[in-house]
C-alpha cells in the first residue's frame, strides 16, 4: 500500500463553499465496468495529528488487500480546506478521481446532485453491521430514500461547565435552558470578569439545539421539496431564548456577536468562561488549556426538566464514486473503513466518536467523558435538510446573520427570522 500526504495553503471558507454549488453533474464512464483486481485510490482527510489515523487505516487495508488478490489500495490524505476543490474536480474528471472518499455529512446531498457519488442502498441494506448504526448518522448518507455510502464518524455537542465556580457559588448544573440563562447571568453578575455562558453570534451548530428544543425546526420537507421553517413560533421562541444570551450581562454583544464555535470553546478553555457548548471533538483543547482538571461536562438541557436539547450530528461520511471501475471492490473497502473493528481502533486513537450504538456502549466505558455525549445521542440528535441548498445556506451566512441583526439590535426576531427564511427558500428554489 502507498502513502501520500500532501499539504495545500488554505482557502477560504466562503469560496470553496461556493464551489460546491456550482459545479456540474459528472458523467459516469465506468457504466459496466467492475473490476475485480487493480489498484483502489482513496481519498481521506488530512487530521492535525494524522499518525494515529494512518495506524488504523492501515490494518484494515491490509486486512482487505489479504482478502483480495491482485487488489492493491492508494491512500491520499487531503487537507480538510481544499477538500470542495479536489472532490468537484474528481466529478467532473472521472479518469482521475479515486474510488473512495471521505467526505463531510453536511455535503451528502450536494455531492448526490452533482452525480459524484454512487447509490450503496442494496449493499448497505445487506449488511450486518449496518443494522446497528445510529439513525441519525444513517440520515447523513441517505438523499431521497437512497443511501450514499456508510457513516464514518458522529461529533455531538453538550455543556462544558466549570466546577471550581459552580462549588464556589454554590449552584448546579442547570436542568433547562431558563436554568440556563439564569445560571449564566448569575455567574457573570458575580464573577464580571468571566462570560457566564460563551456564545456566538457566527456559532450556528451551537444555537441550532436552541431552536429544536422549543420544536423548531430549520426546514420542512414535502414532496422532496425544502421549505424554511426558522421563522415559526417555535424555531423564533428558541431564537429569542439563545439570542437573550448576549449582552453585558453574560457574554457582551460587541465581543461575542462574531465569535465562532471555535471561539467559544477557547474562551472556556483558557479560563474566561465559566461554561461552554462544546464537542466531544473539543476535549483535547479544553484539557490543554487552563481549566482542565476543573470542569465537568452534561448535556445541554431542553425546554423542560429532564429533556435533552437535540444537538446537531456533525461528522463525516465515506462514499464510493460513481465513476469507480472498481465497484464490488470499492463498496468491500468501504465496509472494512466503516465498519466496527475500524471504527473502534478510530476512537482508541483519535477520539473519533463511532456511528454504531453498540460500538459507543463500548467506547463509553473504556473513557467515560464521552458518556454526556453518547448520552445526548442517545436522546435523539438531528441533522441539517437534506438539500443541495444546505451548502449555499451555511456558506451565505444566512442564519449568522440572523443572529448577529438581532443581538446588535438592528432587527426583532420576527423581522430577522423572516428575513432568513426568505433567504433560505430562495436557495431551495434555486437547487431545485
Amino acid at each position: 500500500m502507498k502513502l501520500i500526504a500532501k499539504l495545500a495553503a488554505p482557502v477560504a471558507a466562503l469560496a470553496l463553499a461556493g464551489l460546491t454549488a456550482c459545479a456540474p453533474q459528472t458523467s459516469d464512464n465506468s457504466a459496466g465496468q467492475d473490476d475485480k483486481s487493480g489498484t483502489l485510490r482513496v481519498w481521506l482527510f488530512q487530521e492535525v495529528n494524522n499518525k494515529p489515523k494512518e495506524k488504523v487505516v492501515d490494518e484494515a487495508v491490509a486486512a482487505f488487500e489479504k482478502a483480495n488478490d491482485g487488489a492493491r489500495v492508494q491512500i491520499e490524505y487531503i487537507p480538510v480546506e481544499t477538500r470542495a476543490q479536489r472532490i468537484k474536480a474528481a466529478f467532473n474528471d472521472p479518469r482521475s478521481a479515486p474510488d473512495l472518499i471521505e467526505y463531510g455529512n453536511t455535503d451528502t446531498a450536494g455531492y448526490v446532485k452533482d452525480g459524484g457519488l454512487a447509490d450503496v442502498t442494496a449493499e448497505f441494506d445487506a449488511w450486518d453491521q449496518a443494522r446497528d448504526t445510529d439513525p441519525t448518522a444513517r440520515q447523513s448518507v441517505t438523499v431521497g430514500g437512497k443511501v450514499y455510502g456508510a457513516p464514518f464518524f458522529v461529533g455531538v455537542r453538550a455543556l462544558y461547565y466549570r466546577t471550581d465556580v459552580f462549588d464556589e457559588l454554590g449552584i448546579e448544573p442547570p436542568r433547562t435552558q431558563d436554568e440556563l440563562v439564569a445560571t449564566a447571568k448569575k455567574i457573570r453578575k458575580a464573577k464580571p470578569e468571566l462570560y457566564g455562558l460563551a456564545v456566538g453570534g457566527a456559532y450556528t451548530y451551537g444555537a441550532m439545539p436552541f431552536i429544536w428544543a422549543k420544536g423548531g425546526e430549520l426546514a420542512e420537507e414535502k414532496g422532496g421539496k425544502h421549505t424554511a421553517a426558522v421563522d415559526s413560533p417555535a424555531a423564533r421562541a428558541g431564537i429569542e431564548t439563545y439570542t437573550s444570551l448576549f449582552g453585558d450581562d453574560n457574554c457582551p454583544a460587541a465581543k461575542c456577536a462574531s465569535m465562532g464555535g471555535n471561539a467559544t470553546v477557547t474562551a472556556f478553555a483558557s479560563g474566561k468562561a465559566a461554561m461552554a457548548i462544546g464537542g466531544d471533538f473539543s476535549h483535547q483543547a479544553v484539557e490543554a488549556g487552563s481549566v482542565k482538571g476543573k470542569y465537568a461536562v452534561v448535556p445541554l438541557p431542553g425546554a423542560k426538566e429532564g429533556e435533552i436539547a437535540p444537538a446537531f450530528a456533525g461528522g463525516n461520511n465515506l462514499g464510493v464514486l460513481r465513476s469507480t471501475g472498481h465497484r464490488t471492490l470499492a463498496v468491500d473497502l468501504l465496509k472494512r473503513l466503516a465498519g466496527k473493528e475500524t471504527q473502534g481502533k478510530l476512537f482508541d486513537a483519535m477520539g473519533f466518536l463511532p456511528t454504531y450504538t453498540d460500538v459507543r456502549e463500548q467506547a463509553a466505558k473504556k473513557q467515560p467523558f464521552v458518556g454526556p455525549f453518547i448520552e445526548t445521542l442517545g436522546a435523539g440528535a438531528k441533522f441539517v435538510p437534506v438539500s443541495p441548498a444546505w451548502g449555499q445556506i451555511d456558506a451565505s451566512l444566512v442564519l449568522p446573520t440572523m443572529f448577529q441583526e438581532i443581538v446588535s439590535g438592528k432587527k426583532d426576531v420576527a423581522a430577522a427570522a423572516g428575513d432568513a427564511a426568505d433567504k433560505m427558500d430562495t436557495a431551495f428554489a434555486e437547487a431545485g
